[in-house]
């Protein structure tokens, strides 16, 4: 499946990040796509001047994104970005180990939907130098094969009651646009909500984990230092012992001499 789209198409820019995609069913939790960091890559088709983000786990293509110039990466934490696909369906979310990774991921998104935009820019600046009167050619051709309908030439009560629907069908539209666009910018900021939750979850799971090590430390020390304490007793007490012994057998001996030297003189 994947070999002939890597025979042209060929990386750009590559990091490491644990990949997220939100839950298709509620639309707001994250769902981890690999278990460790894995390998998130830049693809460039140059025969098709398409872009695309590739992460492969395993055997199974866990993103395969491609890059529109609608698309808008978002940096939600100082680790953590995501972006919409809506070709996919799915919001992904990237987590790296730093903050730089973060900032040259982002960028190289911003690059390449620039490229992406400049490239559809020239494709349709090429297509109207082409066939300049395509747009213009379709609807006589239509009009003089089918002739258009009377409620588009006609100014009589059936065109003005047709002007009406058609206003009233484009503001249902417009609303429904609207509305359409307020529920996105809604799931939009519970989905960051969630990425700064799960940012602020694995800080709060670092720090318990080196309070813990520095309570093991702690106690190690208090270990040690009773053992180091209980040693200096023993031998403050081997010392006090020898040092008794030495001044009782020094006390003895002059006395001794000087018994012996009274017993001469008699």
């Amino acid at each position: 499946m994947y070999p002939s789209h890597r025979e042209r198409e060929q990386p750009i820019f590559s990091a490491r990040a644990h990949v997220f995609q939100i839950d298709p069913s509620t639309k707001r939790n994250w769902l981890p796509a690999s278990k460790h960091a894995v390998t998130v890559s830049f693809f460039y088709d140059a025969n098709r001047t398409v872009y695309r983000i590739i992460s492969v786990g395993g055997t199974k293509a866990i993103i395969n994104s491609t890059i529109t110039p609608n698309m808008t990466f978002t940096k939600t934490s100082q680790k953590f970005g995501q972006w919409a696909d809506s070709r996919a369906n799915t919001v992904y979310g990237l987590g790296f180990a730093t903050e730089q990774q973060l900032q040259q991921f982002s960028d190289q998104f911003k690059e390449v939907k620039e490229a992406t935009r400049l490239a559809r820019e020239k494709f349709q600046e090429k297509f109207e130098l082409i066939n300049p009167t395509l747009n213009i050619a379709a609807p006589q051709e239509l009009s003089e094969d089918r002739h258009s309908p009377p409620l588009l030439t006609v100014n009589g009560p059936e065109d003005k009651l047709f002007r009406s629907k058609s206003a009233d069908m484009e503001q249902l539209t417009s609303e429904k646009e609207r509305i359409k666009k307020m529920l996105s910018e809604g799931s939009i900021c519970e989905i960051n909500l969630e990425a700064e939750l799960f940012t602020l979850q694995d800080s709060n799971a670092k720090l318990v984990a080196a309070l813990h090590e520095a309570n093991t430390g702690v106690v190690e020390w208090k270990k040690q230092l009773a053992e180091y304490q209980e040693e200096t007793e023993r031998l403050r007490d081997q010392v006090s012992a020898m040092a008794t012994d030495h001044c009782y057998s020094g006390c003895l001996r002059p006395s001794y001499k000087r018994s012996r030297c009274i017993m001469v003189d008699y």
